[in-house]
């Protein structure tokens, strides 16, 4: 599944940006940022092991959901200076890649 490999790109993408936060924010923004991440091919897989589309839906909506906290966590990262432009994009656009790739699997169950 697509949508599975790039949300598990982009959680390698999100601990590799994090490994250089400050040390104060490990239990804090990095920590979060992290689990954040692995949310999101964990509620998919999670999702697809479902018996019923009902149920696969209510996994993905959370892995959505997810998604978009981790983008709002970058955005405070970019605040803070934690991480440069270049990773900045790099992290957005691999968001916005599981994002549409995301909502054409919750479109597929929706109408299955």
């Amino acid at each position: 599944m697509d949508v599975w490999i790039e949300s598990r790109k982009l959680t390698n993408l999100v601990y590799d940006s994090t490994k250089n936060y400050p040390k104060e924010e490990l239990f804090g923004l990095t920590n979060q940022i992290r689990r954040c991440a692995i949310s999101v091919p964990s509620n998919i897989a999670e999702g697809c092991g479902r018996n019923t589309s009902k149920e696969t839906i209510h996994f993905l909506f959370i892995a959505r959901g997810s998604l978009y906290e981790l983008e709002t966590q970058f955005y405070l990262s970019s605040d803070q200076n934690y991480l440069n432009n270049e990773k900045f994009t790099t992290i957005l656009n691999q968001i916005i890649i599981c994002k549409k790739l995301l909502n054409g699997f919750i479109n597929y169950y929706r109408n299955k």
